[in-house]
């Protein structure tokens, strides 16, 4: 095979073939491409579009994100829809939601603000009513409450959510005041503040005091009523039903369905009170006045009592049925109350006291309060009470009740305590305000007087009493026991005696008996003699000269 290969004669080669050349077609315009262009134009407009109509994203932390779903949520600006869930995440903290809201760009640079504020729109049920009961067919959404004013400062998209609506939206006209309560009460945020009957306006925040000794609320009062609150309006809570008891009957006053269950608050002008005689300031209060929030309307529109005087008691007699809150009387004048009581330990007579801490506000002496400053030449408070003390004012415990039990302080002048030796239990410098010297109450006395009797009646001998006694029940049970043998038998011969001698007188005295025929025949007699008389006095009345000449002769016919 090798020697026929190399044997064999190689081909010639050969002349390579020359290209066609063709000239090319020109270029066509295709139906075809007018779809695509299409396409790109519409995809160019949506991107536009998108970028046109949304906005910023903005970031809320929540708490939790109940019912809050990306791609459905929506966010509400007054009930216009502003934008919408973008994404929802737990946040780093794991204590907190993060929740990303794709705002429209229309109105967003109102949103943006540090202002603004936003919370989770639920149904919700409370005592001050009933809320967001559309989301039951809409679903859970975000509402947003933003400054009506152009925004000044930089763009915030970081915001962090509000567990509860706010009370008082942006835009809304109107003045905030705050309010001094000892208590809350049934107050709570949302509760209606009335003037007149008419809602005004509501309690907006509440707030425990620093100290813890007082509620400080704040209430926003609506545009035009705001102007009726000046510095002379008093504010009371009017929750519930206020019953009060006097001579002329029982007076009730009741607030609104929704003040009962919710709580409520009203104002009035102080001169609908009938103890006013100033007049009445209408210039209307500045935003952010504080005034007290009193209990009820009568001690709301009562005449301002000033400021207390400090005044303590010391009682050595049991203060049962004294409690805190009690009235301070005089000559059935409320003009304090009592606000501490206490029991301590007298050193140096070994006995306890009960002592007893009070207000006193001399403004509700009124006109005669002044008068009194006056004659002792401006002396006020303890200096005013000096005087009072040397004149024989004390203070005694009085029953206020016979039914409860309760007691209160009485402040009276004993003219027998004119002159005599204060003595006062305890520490005369162990004080906290002016002491009152007291004298012991009506129930301390009664217990006296009933302590002396019972000591009387224990020194009394009763055991020898009652043997005297015992003796002389049985002398005269010995004597009746006598007299029924002895006397009874001799009483009845004495009646057998005294009826046979009745008998013999009824015998006597019988019509058929002799002496009754001698006693008619008397009568007769007298009878006669009678008629003789009323003859001869006739004829001496017609005749008196009869008694010298005679009786006149017989006429001869």
């Amino acid at each position: 095979m090798t020697d026929q290969q190399d044997t064999t004669t190689p081909n010639p080669p050969q002349t390579p073939v020359a290209p066609e050349v063709r000239p090319g077609r020109s270029l066509r315009w295709s139906w075809v491409w007018l779809v695509p262009l299409l396409a790109l134009v519409v995809a160019l407009s949506l991107l536009a579009s998108v970028w046109v109509r949304n906005g910023p994203v903005i970031t809320i932390t929540f708490p939790e994100a109940a019912g809050i779903e990306a791609g459905q949520t929506k966010l509400r600006y007054r009930n216009v829809v502003v934008g919408v869930v973008k994404t929802v995440r737990v946040d780093r903290d794991r204590e907190h939601v993060q929740v990303d809201v794709q705002l429209d760009r229309e109105g967003s640079n109102y949103i943006t603000q540090e202002e603004a504020k936003f919370w989770i729109v639920s149904p919700r049920v409370s005592m001050a009513g009933v809320s967001g009961l559309d989301t039951l067919l809409s679903g859970v959404y975000l509402s947003v409450d933003a400054p009506v004013t152009l925004p000044k400062g930089e763009v915030a998209t970081h915001f962090i959510g509000l567990l509860n609506p706010p009370e008082v939206l942006s835009g809304q006209v109107g003045s905030r005041y705050h309010l001094v309560a000892s208590s809350l009460g049934s107050l709570a945020v949302g509760s209606q503040v009335y003037y007149r009957r008419i809602e005004v306006g509501r309690v907006v925040n509440y707030e425990m005091a620093p100290d813890g000794r007082a509620v400080n609320l704040q209430i926003f009062i609506d545009a035009p009523y705001d102007r009726f609150v000046t510095a002379d309006t008093r504010f009371w809570n009017d929750s519930g039903i206020d019953v009060s008891l006097s001579p002329s009957g029982v007076d009730i006053r009741t607030s609104g369905l929704s003040a009962i269950l919710s709580g409520g608050i009203t104002f009035a002008q102080a001169d609908e009170s009938s103890s006013f005689e100033g007049q009445v300031d209408v210039t209307p209060a500045a935003p952010g006045a504080t005034y007290q929030l009193f209990d009820n309307r009568t001690l709301a529109l009562a005449e301002p009592d000033g400021e207390p005087v400090p005044v303590e008691f010391r009682f050595v007699d049991s203060v049962r049925g004294l409690s805190v809150g009690a009235e301070i009387d005089y000559h059935g004048l409320s003009i304090g109350k009592v606000v501490d009581i206490d029991l301590e330990l007298d050193q140096k007579q070994q006995q306890f006291y009960s002592r007893v801490r009070g207000q006193i506000f001399p403004h509700r002496f009124g006109q005669a309060y002044l008068d009194l400053v006056t004659v002792n030449n401006g002396a006020t408070g303890n200096a005013l009470l000096q005087p009072l003390i040397e004149h024989g004012l004390r203070a005694q415990l009085r029953s206020a009740s016979l039914l409860t039990g309760q007691q209160y302080v009485a402040l009276d002048v004993f003219a027998k305590e004119v002159g005599k030796n204060i003595s006062i239990p305890g520490d005369p410098d162990n004080r906290d305000a002016y002491v009152i010297p007291t004298v012991p109450g009506d129930f301390a006395k009664l217990q006296n007087q009933i302590s002396s009797i019972m000591t009387k009646l224990d020194a009394l001998p009763i055991a020898e009493i009652g043997q005297d006694i015992q003796g002389s029940l049985n002398n005269l049970n010995k004597l009746m026991q006598g007299l029924d043998k002895q006397l009874v038998p001799q009483t009845g011969k004495v009646l057998d005696a005294a009826r046979r001698s009745l008998d013999q007188v009824g015998a006597v005295f019988s019509p058929g008996a002799p002496v009754m025929g001698s006693l008619q025949d008397t009568l007769k007699a007298f009878e006669s003699a009678a008629r003789g008389l009323q003859i001869l006095a006739d004829s001496l009345q017609a005749q008196p000269n009869q008694l010298l000449r005679g009786p006149p002769p017989d006429r001869l016919h």
